[in-house]
């Protein structure tokens, strides 16, 4: 059974009766429950818990992590971003969601801005598939269409994707590239767009697809974390030439 933990910085929620509205108990509880519904085990960690929630202990067991942020990208400890970070090279999936391209985690992982264009507007938003074959799109069509979502637009300031598998379209004539994935160390990251906290983007059930096939895939394998440093040789190279006797 994969481990999920669900991360979510759990603002709005408390301060915006929008928001509040949509995810009444917070977008990390609605990913719980949809989560819940397959062969997931699943808990919940929030910023204003003791180390935000994500204990050595926890991420100790934690195959996947998600992560939802927003508003208070810069309240996240920078201790907890580099023990985050760390698990991530050492095999341990993440997936970062909608305004989460902000994060420091992200960013520390990507090494560069994340930055992009932007708009609220109530626009819908068609999600095309562009990788048909990738596991993350199994059960997926040829587009996801959402009544309405934030306009993201390019240039999204990312490295060049390992996987892109979504271009989402906005009626704005923006494009963005709303889902890719890439591997650091021996962990997998997949970043899907959708996920605007006043749109109820996570009641979709073909978003909730998308990201439960993120989750599978963003697993860890049982591949060894490599051994770095000072490394003795394997062979005798004492008697080789050009070494003092």
């Amino acid at each position: 059974m994969i481990q999920v933990t669900i991360w979510n910085e759990f603002r709005h929620e408390k301060t915006d009766e929008a928001v509040k509205k949509v995810y009444p108990e917070g977008i990390h509880q609605q990913i719980a429950q949809f989560l819940k519904e397959d062969d997931f085990s699943v808990r919940t960690a929030t910023l204003d818990e003791p180390e935000h929630g994500l204990t050595e202990e926890v991420l100790a067991n934690t195959d996947v992590l998600i992560w939802w942020g927003h508003v208070a990208h810069n309240e996240v400890s920078d201790k907890i971003v580099q023990r985050v970070h760390q698990c991530v090279l050492e095999g341990m999936g993440l997936v970062v969601l909608h305004s989460g391209h902000m994060s420091k985690i992200f960013m520390k992982l990507m090494g560069t801005s994340c930055d992009l264009k932007w708009r609220e507007a109530q626009e819908h938003c068609r999600i095309w598939t562009i990788d048909p074959s990738h596991p993350i799109v199994e059960g997926i069509g040829e587009y996801i269409e959402l009544e309405q979502e934030e306009m993201y637009g390019e240039h999204f300031d990312i490295p060049t994707p390992d996987d892109l598998i979504f271009i989402s379209w906005y009626p704005g004539g923006e494009v963005f590239r709303s889902g890719c994935t890439y591997h650091r160390g021996n962990g997998k990251i997949f970043y899907f767009q959708p996920g605007h906290e006043t749109y109820p983007s996570y009641y979709n059930k073909e978003v909730q697809k998308v990201i439960k096939n993120g989750v599978r895939w963003c697993q860890p394998t049982q591949n060894t974390y490599p051994n770095y440093g000072h490394h003795e040789p394997l062979e005798d190279i004492t008697n080789r030439k050009g070494n003092k006797q």
